[in-house]
């Protein structure tokens, strides 16, 4: 087993990073606060971003929420004190208009509510707890979900849901979440990190660049079809099929053994 790495992202360790075997978690350590985002939590979870996708020895990232909450949203009091957690490209937390190139998995327990639930949804999969609930309550409020959950929720639930969801600011349970296709996981209270973790180890026994590309794929696919999609994917594909992984993986398939994955 590798050995496990840890490192402050925030200088006053709002934010944790640990790594091992391949995966990162980074998860948002304010729980009296209801893990809620400020500055220091946004400059937090995009320093753990850059982490992740500069280190070669890491294929997949959870994100988290510590004390058995994912995340609250914005903390209203830094905002009612003039601070604003959106960073210049990065957007809200540092992270829902600037995913990483590799795979994000969010584990969910208890509430993801506003600014929480956009950063889930920032994710490529959700693994949640039977009893978590997601919600935009924005509109009690008088706001708007600007931070791309109005963008993403309609393709990660029906539309008439999702705009349910969204004009109510009534919160949606995991289990229905799961039953629509928006959770990818469900699992037990208090079982959401264990079981990323899992998942996290099946992205990660995969090819890295054939993950990474995939992944970006299917995250453009949504603005192409027929031809033009073909078009805007032929170089990412022709990067992998001639990578020396390819023929690694076509070799240890051939001989019954596992692959020996180099990232070329």
């Amino acid at each position: 087993m590798a050995d496990a790495h840890q490192s402050a992202v925030s200088p006053v360790d709002k934010v944790r990073f640990e790594s091992q075997d391949g995966i990162a978690v980074i998860t948002i350590d304010r729980p009296h606060q209801r893990n809620a985002v400020d500055l220091d939590v946004a400059h937090g979870i995009a320093g753990a971003v850059d982490e992740y996708d500069a280190r070669d020895d890491l294929m997949v990232a959870i994100l988290t929420g510590a004390g058995g909450t994912f995340c609250a949203g914005l903390d209203l009091k830094a905002f009612t004190s003039g601070e604003v957690p959106i960073l210049p490209g990065r957007g809200f937390g540092g992270l829902t208009e600037s995913a990483p190139r590799k795979p994000l998995i969010a584990a969910v327990e208890g509430w993801a509510l506003a600014g929480g639930f956009e950063l889930a949804l920032s994710a490529d999969l959700i693994v949640a707890a039977r009893d978590a609930q997601f919600g935009l309550p924005e509109p009690k409020r008088g706001l708007v979900a600007g931070a791309g959950g109005l963008l993403r929720l309609p393709k990660a639930l029906p539309f008439q849901t999702a705009m349910l969801l969204a004009l109510t600011g009534e919160p949606i349970g995991a289990e229905l979440a799961h039953a629509h296709g928006l959770v990818s996981v469900l699992t037990e209270p208090g079982s959401a990190l264990a079981q990323s973790r899992e998942l996290a180890a099946r992205i990660a026994a995969n090819g890295p660049l054939a993950v990474r590309a995939t992944k970006a794929i299917l995250t453009m696919s949504t603005a192409y079809d027929g031809a033009g999609g073909f078009e805007s994917q032929r170089e990412l594909v022709d990067r992998v099929v001639a990578s020396r992984d390819a023929l690694e993986g076509a070799r240890a398939f051939a001989e019954k053994r596992a692959p020996v994955w180099r990232g070329q």
